[in-house]
């Protein structure tokens, strides 16, 4: 995630956008199954970021 580039932790991201720390985890960890798009929206204007910058493709 754009985290590190941001000096960021996922705590201060959470509190930002108020999205709950568990959510973020998971998306992080890449085990979620989907995403919001109104949750992308508020993670890339946080973070000053593409969705592609987060986001790949998987078979």
């Amino acid at each position: 995630m754009q985290l590190a580039k941001n000096k960021m932790t996922l705590t201060e991201l959470s509190e930002k956008i108020g999205i709950a720390i568990a959510n973020l985890s998971i998306l992080k960890s890449g085990k979620a199954k989907a995403i919001r798009f109104s949750t992308l929206e508020l993670i890339c204007k946080e973070l000053n970021c593409q969705p592609t910058d987060l986001l790949e493709y998987e078979e």
